[in-house]
């Protein structure tokens, strides 16, 4: 690992306990970054940070450290209950929750502070029990969180720190409602340290600092590009039937050691996902659709190796950090230019370098423009040559010729549109007796011997109805009734 993006700022430099200090030697962080460098001189002293830095740049390991420490140096209130946390970390994701609370488990090993992790998906009894034993450091995602308080499983007035981190993304995420719900019922903001961490300070984040803190410092990381530095950029040009092609063919020439390749819709990812299988790669893919168990288990099973590529919806794009990600892919430009910084932020992590390769399709090639004004730089195009198409193999539901009914998950998917007509029909059919008159749709009617009825024409009444807009005669609508139903104008 490189060590440019750290400063000389040493962690032992700061009056840290000596708990802390070892399970950071253990992990082998020495040097700040710069958001560390720059947060944890207020917030170790008392005051409320709003942080502001490029995703890959520390600041879970700055809010965590200014935590523990808090909790290490001053006495929870006597009255304290097991069921009031001392410490609450809100976070917009799932994957997000569980990696703060890794990096948690891993800097304060040695603290003897207990740590509680709950979050939609799964484990929901495990999680509740957890909280009944009680927690000093509760890690949560808002829905689930919501979920135990109104249940009265904990309480948030004896709370001594608040962490809302990636705040932009709780707003994308429709959360804000949620997370304003929780602070209105916790200590007030001049009794706690309140910590807010984010890829952007907005105006509607600062507005919420603003409200929820006591006079917030705000940090923020400047940076000469949106993006990381040592990410190299490239955008291609295919058209719709040559995606799949000059994916598979960049993967052959590039190699890459670990990918991770971002689209916008689930069966998208799964039509990658297979075609990947059937041309020899070993890949994963995490969606809306994935169950959260099995998700978790793709995600560690990308972080030992044991697949080398995962295809992903958005729901990877924020918070993950991975290791040693090579490459990303947007297979589908998205339609959000932050989107787009957050997705390729997941390579180029920690100093490391990395290629962000892109494909402006049929579809989405109108983005580009935007994306491109918000990073504040062209994207170097990339031409496509013939030998970049690679000769594709049919999956297993290619080659059949047929859908199998179940998706991966071994969910069985609707029939298509036809088969559901003529099992409707069927039915109707099946449901009339000999000697009645079918309620199937309209049309000659055949009658047991074969010959067709002759069709029955319901009798219609006309009646004239005068309105205030048409008093005279001529103008007066006719309306046909019939012997059923209401009648009818025209």
């Amino acid at each position: 690992m490189t060590t440019t993006h750290l400063t000389d700022k040493k962690f032992s430099d700061f009056s840290l306990n000596e708990s802390l200090l070892k399970g950071l030697n253990e992990a082998g962080f020495e040097f700040c970054t710069p958001i560390q460098a720059e947060t944890l001189p207020h917030a170790l002293a008392g005051k409320d940070v709003a942080g502001q830095a490029q995703t890959g740049t520390g600041k879970t390991m700055a809010f965590l450290l200014a935590a523990y420490q808090r909790l290490l140096n001053q006495q929870p209130d006597p009255e304290r209950k097991k069921n009031q946390p001392r410490v609450l970390i809100l976070a917009p994701t799932r994957e997000l929750a569980i990696q703060i609370e890794k990096d948690a488990s891993i800097i304060g090993g040695h603290t003897g502070l207990k740590l509680g992790l709950v979050y939609g998906g799964t484990g929901y009894d495990s999680q509740r029990k957890l909280l009944e034993s009680g927690v000093d450091i509760l890690v949560g995602t808002p829905g689930r969180l919501i979920d135990y308080f109104k249940q009265g499983l904990y309480k948030l007035d004896k709370l001594d720190v608040l962490i809302m981190d990636e705040a932009d993304r709780m707003f994308d995420m429709g959360f804000i409602k949620d997370i304003r719900y929780l602070l209105h019922r916790m200590t007030a903001p001049a009794d706690r340290l309140s910590l807010l961490f984010s890829a952007t300070l907005s105006h509607r984040v600062e507005e919420l600092a603003y409200e929820h803190m006591n006079e917030p410092i705000e940090v923020t990381i400047e940076s000469e590009t949106v993006t990381a530095d040592k990410i190299t950029q490239i955008v291609y040009h295919p058209g719709n039937e040559e995606k799949l092609p000059l994916l598979v063919g960049l993967l052959k020439k590039h190699e890459p050691t670990r990918t991770l390749i971002f689209v916008n819709m689930k069966w998208v990812a799964e039509k990658i996902y297979n075609s990947l299988r059937a041309n020899g790669f070993k890949a994963g893919i995490i969606s809306g659709d994935v169950p959260q168990l099995k998700r978790e288990r793709l995600l560690q099973d990308f972080k030992d190796d044991k697949i080398g590529i995962l295809v992903a919806t958005d729901v990877a794009a924020r918070g993950l950090h991975i290791p040693a990600v090579s490459h990303v892919f947007n297979y589908d430009l998205p339609q959000d230019a932050e989107d787009y910084v957050h997705r390729i932020g997941r390579t180029a992590r920690a100093g490391e370098s990395g290629d962000a390769i892109s494909f402006a399709c049929e579809d989405t090639a109108y983005y580009l423009m935007d994306i491109e004004e918000y990073i504040g730089k062209p994207i170097p195009a990339g031409k496509i040559e013939p030998e970049m198409l690679a000769t594709l193999k049919a999956s297993a539901a290619q080659a059949s010729g047929r859908s199998t009914g179940k998706d991966r998950n071994g969910k069985k998917r609707d029939a298509r549109p036809e088969k559901r007509k003529a099992d409707r029909n069927q039915r109707r059919a099946d449901a009339v007796k000999p000697g009645e008159r079918s309620r199937a749709p309209s049309g000659p009617r055949k009658e047991q011997n074969g010959n067709d009825s002759s069709k029955q024409v319901r009798p219609t009444e006309v009646v004239q109805v005068e309105t205030p807009l048409s008093p005279s005669a001529k103008d007066v609508p006719t309306v046909r009734r019939g012997r059923d139903g209401p009648p009818a104008i025209g």
